[in-house]
């Protein structure tokens, strides 16, 4: 299922992924930021399964007490709550 999530505090406007039925990340999509950060998060987080990337990534911080990897994790901790 394809997801949207509006991001707060960071470079990346916005990001757009797929979730399996299985609960595995596809397609990730940052819009704006740092393209070697974005491209990189991207390539390592697809196939995972949603829980593993929210525990490697929650809590990493940049600037403003988030970073890009951790508002991802924050998209898919709302989505997982569901």
């Amino acid at each position: 299922m394809k997801h949207e999530y509006q991001t707060s505090d960071v470079c990346a406007s916005k990001i757009e992924f797929d979730v399996d039925d299985e609960k595995r990340l596809h397609d990730v999509k940052f819009s704006g930021g740092c393209m070697g950060n974005r491209n990189g998060i991207a390539a390592l987080v697809e196939g995972m399964k949603a829980e593993d990337v929210v525990k490697r990534l929650d809590g990493i911080q940049c600037r403003m007490g988030t970073s890009c990897p951790d508002q991802l994790a924050k998209a898919l901790k709302k989505i997982l709550a569901q």
